[in-house]
């Protein structure tokens, strides 16, 4: 047997040629199936002679005949290089019907309202053994996550792309005024920005600050607003709007789940600040993981069907 030591100064590629050499043992046929000339199959043959000590094929009556040293490596030769070829070119079939595993994504509060509901939906349907795992998280957050291999991909606004990050844009989303359905504002015929900024808000910060990307965006125009409330989820949002005169300010999607399922009311803002972009972003180790692929177009469908 090979030593540990001596395999270090063995050249792998010339394995390969013995474990055609021993299956065929014909230096003529071991070339044509290597794509190599007979001279080189010989030149590997003297090689492997001089790092194994063995003559390995002998001439014999009807051609090349094995030694006894090579006929003890060559199953175990065989199914090692059996081995290493499955797993390089091999990958283990997916199939979601089946699979026990957990989907983990990252994605702030806003998109878990609209978003999450509909992809675990489409779990249950397509892949009903696998379980859902939600962390919410601010962009800096999520690229954290990803590197660490705490979540497979993130959701979200993401303006910082490092080389090892895939990123695939998904939506635009605009943003909108919410408030209770009897609020002073949803009798205005015409909302207008300085009325709306008239009025106390709670914002909603997932890095736990006291500003959110709308004030980012009416900076640009030498605007504030109050932020009377500010906390890092949603869950309380729909409560301090229903009872108090405070207004927030979300993306559409969000906003939609709050009209459709608490009764408030959403006017557009009025004001051109531009939409929030969400992207699909996940770490390069997944590109080509059957299983990954598989979750980013399930990701992609619930997108399409908003």
């Amino acid at each position: 047997m090979i030593s540990a030591m001596s395999l270090g100064h063995l050249d792998l590629n010339l394995l390969r040629v013995l474990d055609i050499l021993l299956a065929e043992r014909s230096v003529t046929r071991a070339g044509e199936l290597l794509g190599r000339s007979q001279p080189a199959i010989s030149n590997a043959l003297s090689r492997l002679r001089q790092a194994l000590g063995d003559d390995l094929l002998v001439r014999g009556s009807t051609g090349l005949v094995l030694t006894p040293r090579a006929e003890a490596l060559r199953e175990p030769l065989r199914n090692a290089m059996a081995s290493i070829e499955a797993s390089l070119y091999e990958t283990t079939p997916f199939d979601p019907a089946t699979e026990r595993g957990t989907v983990r994504i990252a994605t702030p509060d806003r998109l878990s309202l609209a978003i999450v509901p509909r992809l675990f939906a489409r779990l249950q349907h397509l892949a009903p053994q696998m379980g859902l795992h939600v962390a919410t998280a601010d962009r800096d957050h999520a690229l954290q996550l990803l590197d660490a291999d705490e979540v497979d991909l993130a959701l979200g606004w993401i303006d910082s792309k490092p080389t090892h990050i895939r990123t695939e844009h998904l939506h635009d989303d605009a943003l909108e005024c919410v408030f209770r359905a009897a609020h002073p504002l949803a009798r205005r015929q015409q909302l207008t920005i300085e009325a709306m900024l008239g009025y106390p808000h709670v914002v909603v910060s997932a890095s736990g600050g006291r500003t959110a990307i709308f004030d980012d965006l009416i900076a640009r125009h030498g605007l504030q607003r109050q932020a009377t409330v500010t906390v890092s989820n949603f869950t309380a949002v729909s409560q301090l709007l229903q009872g108090s005169d405070m207004i927030g300010v979300f993306t559409s999607l969000a906003s939609h789940v709050f009209e459709t399922s608490f009764g408030l009311a959403r006017r557009p803002v009025p004001l051109h600040v531009g939409s929030v972009a969400t992207n699909m972003v996940w770490h390069m180790r997944y590109e080509n993981e059957p299983r990954h692929a598989w979750l980013r177009g399930q990701i992609r469908e619930v997108y399409r069907n908003l």
